[in-house]
């Protein structure tokens, strides 16, 4: 009776196991592609549809940024603002595959506008899993 008990416990334990890998591997884990605004002059960034591009403004206000998009059903600018005790960096959220002309502009001027192509790619094949944006 106790080894049967012991076997139904296994094999239950088994079963949860199995289902919560199974669980794990339809969730593809998404990390945003993270450049820096003084890095990206002239370049093409690329970034998967499932994702996202982050803009990090090094010491210049997060919310001192705006990006004029030549196309704009292929990404849409993300305002960065503070919230509290958190900052959320700029970012262009991927809307459709295709390439088009982002212009990032800063508001507090003398600062010279930093122009890059953002290239928008399908989602690959088991999720993103990172990795470089250019």
């Amino acid at each position: 009776m106790r080894l049967r008990r012991l076997l139904a416990a296994a094999a239950a334990a088994s079963v949860l196991l199995v289902g919560i890998a199974g669980c794990a591997g339809n969730t593809p884990v998404v990390t945003p592609v993270v450049v820096n605004a003084g890095d990206i002059q002239d370049s093409v960034v690329t970034v998967p549809l499932n994702s996202t591009l982050v803009i990090n403004t090094g010491s210049l206000a997060v919310d001192s940024y705006t990006a004029e998009i030549a196309d704009p059903s292929i990404g849409e600018f993300v305002q960065g603002k503070e919230d509290g005790s958190a900052t959320f960096n700029p970012g262009i959220t991927p809307k459709k595959v295709g390439e088009t002309e982002v212009t990032l502009s800063n508001k507090d001027g003398g600062i010279q506008n930093v122009v890059f192509t953002l290239k928008v790619t399908p989602v690959p094949a088991g999720g993103n899993l990172g990795g470089s944006g250019r």
